[in-house]
């Protein structure tokens, strides 16, 4: 069994709020859950302190046990400074070509 902290949507129609939960990876996105953790507002400023809540023990015992944080999630606890979030590998193939080819000309030039 695949235990995941991730978010969970909530609140109307252009208005969401997310709750922070554990749930199995096999259950639907706004299904059921084993444990709500916390939840987080979007709608709000970032420097607001409502923004996001989290019960950060609750959190650190689930880690422990194995449970895998959501990319978001990650975004959260690297931010609080419970999780090491990885480099993401942004290819260069999503640059359009003639940039592609005026950087590596350049860095060339440069090298």
């Amino acid at each position: 069994m695949s235990v995941v902290i991730r978010l969970a949507r909530a609140g109307t129609k252009k208005r969401p709020v997310y709750h922070v939960v554990v749930a199995d990876s096999r259950f639907p996105r706004d299904g059921r859950f084993i444990e709500r953790l916390g939840h987080f507002n979007p709608l709000l400023p970032k420097e607001n302190a409502e923004r996001l809540k989290l019960d950060m023990d609750k959190v650190k015992a689930w880690l422990a046990k194995g449970a895998q944080p959501s990319d978001r999630v990650t975004r959260f606890l690297d931010a609080a400074g419970v999780v090491k979030r990885t480099a993401r590998n942004n290819p260069k193939k999503a640059v359009p070509r003639k940039e592609r080819k005026a950087q590596a000309e350049a860095a060339a030039k440069s090298a």
